[in-house]
């Protein structure tokens, strides 16, 4: 018994330890189970709060305080901005800033009436018109776009309820007015309404999205010499306004564009429609004697007249009840060279008719001068053409009266004229490729190398002699027509214009500049034509592009002896 209670007794206690022991470990996991338990809960409420509070973002930064499908999609539209615009060397011509912009949650405004007098201070907004947009119960209602960081400052002082921002785009011009007409703008939403900015509309937000850039044929730097010297032109004339343009003559690309009276397209809504009117695209207008350029190549390359081919020009030309004269005429018999260096309207009139009016308006319409010329640009104007080619209609558009274009086409076609006698497309896309059609054929290569040097003569010997510059030979024609008037024209009223190409015998780029209404000064001895007012600008601005197109001055006896070789070779 002793000993059976003694081995009771040892064993009692080790016993007791080992059945403790499990206890506490089932006691141990209990816990551990409950803590997990409620770890699970407490996750399980941080989780739900994040959703509530990320719903909630959602909707004051998205949804804007409403719950319409609309407003998202105008939210993600605000937040993909446009593509940026550069020109040909990558400098931006047009892009987006991120701003900020104020809206009110009209639910949550607590008082309308205090927040809008509020509001309006900071603003200069109408108070009463504010008050009521802010007591409609409205989700949302737009205070104001495109705060400056000093406007946000005002309104987080106000700390008043209801009014919240939302990220937004404001669309920048950092050239100002400097290709404004190229360029255009868009309006407070983004969308383009003017320029390249609306024509390419649809690839600006596309490729807005994946931050690529579009670029333009423009060269700031061309395009800058020749506003500044046609600026200067305009207010040395006192002209009412004026227009350039110079593009590759072989190619089509368009490296400058300038229209005056321009506009700032930061500021765009306050310019007016004078200032918004692109001249050298819209602008159609009576071009006067650079169509001697287009008559007389015709009809050399129909084999209508030769060099040698003369007309008489001693007197003015009867037509029915038309008398066509010469300003400042010869008053004798003149050769073709004669006729464009002199810019004979007689003669001119009297090979157009003996072209015809068939085979002249054929040519005209090969050059393009017939129809809206195909361009990027979404402000086009349209030519105004004679509805039937009548002996009259016919002569007098040989010197270009009768027949209205605007200052692209006559670029244009100046172009096919000189670059070996094939048609271009004038582009502001940098990269076009060419299409079908585009290198179809005008003119012979021998016709285009006789305008050349006939262009040459004329700025050596004729009416363009102040459109030379000491380094970098230049042809072209002079240019000035009266402008309609009540149902004539008007004697004191010209545009003038000076149409150019440089190189003189390898030309690579043409240049149009046109007046309107140049007044003449005491330096033009009264006269306010082409060859003492636009002629004069289109040296200036080739003197300061040449050396910034990389071209090397070529010496004045070398282009008159070349000239000389070209013209008699082909004289008969």
């Amino acid at each position: 018994m002793a000993a059976l209670t003694g081995v009771a007794i040892a064993g009692g206690p080790e016993r007791d330890r080992r059945r403790f022991a499990g206890l506490k470990a089932r006691r141990r996991q209990a816990v551990r189970r409950r803590i997990s338990h409620r770890l699970a809960f407490v996750a399980a409420g941080f989780f739900a709060a994040f959703v509530g509070v990320s719903a909630r973002l959602v909707d004051v930064m998205v949804l804007k305080g409403g719950d319409s499908g609309e407003r998202v999609r105008a939210a993600a539209d605000l937040d993909r901005g446009r593509a940026d615009i550069v020109d040909r060397e990558g400098q931006i011509l047009a892009t987006d800033l991120t701003s900020a912009s104020l809206y009110a949650d009209a639910r949550k405004v607590v008082d309308p009436q205090a927040t809008a007098a509020a509001l309006a201070q900071v603003f200069r907004l109408d108070e009463a018109a504010l008050a009521a947009e802010l007591s409609s119960r409205r989700a949302f209602v737009w205070i104001k776009r495109h705060l400056t960081p000093q406007e946000r400052f005002e309104v987080y002082r106000l700390a008043l309820p209801g009014l919240y921002f939302q990220r937004d785009h404001e669309r920048v011009y950092p050239a100002g007015r400097l290709a404004a007409h190229v360029v255009g703008f868009a309006d407070i939403d983004g969308n383009g309404l003017a320029g390249m900015e609306r024509a390419l509309d649809a690839r600006a937000k596309e490729e807005g999205r994946e931050g690529a850039a579009i670029a333009l044929t423009i060269d700031l730097r061309v395009q800058y010499a020749l506003t500044e010297e046609l600026a200067a032109a305009i207010a040395r004339f006192d002209a009412i306004g004026g227009s350039g343009i110079i593009l590759n003559a072989r190619t089509g690309v368009v490296l400058a564009l300038a229209s005056l009276p321009d506009f700032d397209p930061n500021q765009a809504g306050a310019a007016g429609e004078a200032q918004r009117f692109n001249r050298v695209t819209m602008g159609v207008y009576e071009q006067g004697s650079t169509f001697k350029s287009f008559t007389i190549a015709a009809a050399l390359d129909a084999g209508a007249v030769t060099l040698d081919s003369q007309f008489d020009a001693s007197h003015p030309l009867r037509i029915g009840r038309y008398t066509i004269s010469d300003y400042h005429g010869k008053k004798r018999m003149l050769t073709v060279p004669e006729t464009f260096i002199y810019s004979s309207n007689i003669a001119a009139a009297l090979i157009a008719e003996k072209l015809g009016g068939e085979r002249l308006s054929g040519y005209f319409a090969a050059f393009g001068l017939t129809h809206q010329t195909p361009f990027e640009l979404p402000e086009l104007g349209s030519p105004l053409v004679p509805d039937r080619w009548s002996e009259v209609a016919t002569m007098t558009a040989g010197y270009g009266h009768g027949i209205a274009v605007s200052p692209l086409h006559v670029a244009a076609a100046a172009a096919s004229l000189v670059n070996g006698g094939t048609l271009v497309r004038p582009t502001l896309l940098a990269g076009r490729r060419a299409e079908a059609g585009d290198a179809r054929r005008i003119i012979s290569a021998r016709t285009s190398e006789i305008m050349r040097a006939l262009m040459r003569l004329n700025v050596e010997e004729g009416s363009g002699k102040q459109a030379d510059t000491p380094d970098f030979p230049v042809g072209g024609k002079t240019g000035t027509a009266e402008k309609p008037s009540g149902g004539g024209y008007d004697r004191h009223a010209l545009m003038s214009s000076f149409l150019g190409v440089f190189p003189a015998y390898d030309p690579e780029y043409v240049i149009l500049v046109s007046l309107d209404e140049p007044k003449g000064t005491k330096e033009t001895h009264g006269y306010a034509t082409a060859g003492w007012t636009a002629a004069p600008v289109v040296g200036a601005v080739v003197g300061r592009i040449g050396p910034i197109l990389a071209y090397a001055p070529a010496g004045s006896e070398e282009t008159r002896e070349r000239h000389n070789v070209v013209l008699s070779s082909y004289a008969e």
